[in-house]
């Protein structure tokens, strides 16, 4: 007994009593941290959308989820922490129904999903496609007495836009912030940004167009001189 003491237990005898000391003291903190839940709200990830495909629909919800674990995990969770992913490979334009559970759900480990709603979502896929259109003029106010507005000009007139098919196809022209004439006379110009209301749509180069009002007198101002 006093040789197995002395060749097993004595060498490096600090160490041991160290390592059993840590050991205790996890099993404590372990067994005296209880269960808790939280519910967070996250977004929806996408992951290898082939490179011709776009989203389609306008509205893709979050999920709420119920997660549980250790108090202490629990409450160091970051929002960076928690992810839903969705793979997308080999996707093809059309409709999907996706189901949500735990496996697209990406958390720490010893964080347990509880529930994922919603269960499952409904998301429409279509070609992208890239399209030239017209750019129009918002104009508001109203000129000096006795002038009217002559044909606004755009420079560029036309710009370019993409976005997913069906939707980019709808689009009948950009449309310029507003330039507001009230009280003018003569040439006016402005540097606006067009855009189009479609959210899904993108205009490819946001930079702003130049816009050219001509404020003329009306017939009946100008004879009366």
């Amino acid at each position: 007994m006093s040789d197995f003491l002395r060749r097993g237990v004595f060498p490096n005898f600090g160490l041991k009593l160290l390592s059993l000391a840590l050991a205790v003291g996890l099993w404590l903190v372990v067994s005296h941290d209880p269960p808790a839940e939280v519910a967070v709200e996250i977004p929806i990830e996408f992951h290898n959308m082939p490179a011709n495909l776009e989203i389609s629909s306008e509205n893709i919800p979050r999920l709420q989820l119920r997660l549980r674990g250790p108090q202490r995990l629990i409450r160091r969770l970051q929002p960076a922490d928690v992810y839903a992913a969705i793979d997308l490979n080999a996707l093809r334009p059309g409709e999907r129904t996706f189901d949500l559970t735990s496996q697209q759900i990406h958390q720490p480990d010893g964080v347990e999903v509880v529930q994922v709603i919603p269960s499952e979502i409904h998301v429409a896929f279509d070609n992208r496609i890239t399209r030239q259109v017209d750019i129009h003029t918002r104009v508001i106010g109203v000129p000096a007495a006795g002038y009217s507005i002559g044909t606004p000009s755009v420079d560029p007139s036309r710009i370019t836009i993409s976005g997913p098919e069906k939707h980019v196809s709808a689009v009948d022209a950009a449309i310029t912030d507003p330039v507001d004439i009230s009280g003018a006379m003569g040439r006016m110009s402005f540097n606006r940004h067009a855009y189009v209301s479609d959210p899904l749509v993108q205009v490819s180069n946001p930079n702003p167009v130049h816009v050219t009002v001509m404020i003329e007198k009306t017939p009946a101002a100008t004879s009366a001189h």
